[in-house]
């Protein structure tokens, strides 16, 4: 009866453990990536605001420091057909940095910060770079192999008072 009992809680032990073992640990993202980028651009200064379509690429690589957590670099350059009253927005340079959290095998969400510049153009009078510092915070789902989707809000402040709200869908992958 002791050896029934042994064997039965031997067999039941390896039923349970087959499903844990067979579970995919919950990793940092980390490595080279690469993404293209859609949404939404609300631009403006004074109360003077404009909306449009945002569209660019953007790259970075990130570094894992913990099994959840990793370091990352991000470059961006970024363009939108944003114009209000001969005043339109041109093409948008970012570099930064970013924490990403990982919360399941699949999903990690992110927050960033770092250096925008920006051109503006009005009809008559020429373009205009203004340097600024963009916050943004956002979300990527893995959609198979080294593919993800994702999304972001970010909030860039330049010089002049200028401002600009944006939301972001990604496409990209991960090398």
């Amino acid at each position: 009866m002791t050896r029934m009992t042994l064997l039965a809680a031997s067999a039941a032990a390896l039923a349970f453990a087959t499903p844990a073992a067979a579970q995919t640990a919950t990793a940092a993202p980390a490595g080279f990536r690469a993404e293209a980028l859609v949404g939404w651009d609300h631009p403006g200064a004074d109360g003077f605001h404009a909306d449009g379509v945002l569209f660019g690429v953007g790259a970075g690589y990130d570094v894992a420091v913990t099994n959840t957590v990793s370091l990352g670099v991000d470059a961006e350059a970024s363009d939108s057909t944003a114009k209000k009253d001969g005043v339109s927005t041109r093409r948008d340079l970012y570099a930064g940095g970013r924490v990403n959290f990982a919360v399941s095998p699949k999903a990690n969400l992110y927050v960033k910060g770092g250096y925008t510049n920006a051109r503006f153009r009005q009809s008559g009078f020429g373009s205009e770079n203004l340097d600024g510092f963009r916050l943004g915070a956002g979300g990527q789902y893995s959609v198979g192999g080294k593919a993800y989707v994702g999304a972001e809000y970010r909030y860039s402040n330049y010089e002049l008072g200028v401002d600009r709200h944006q939301v972001a869908l990604t496409v990209g992958t991960r090398f």
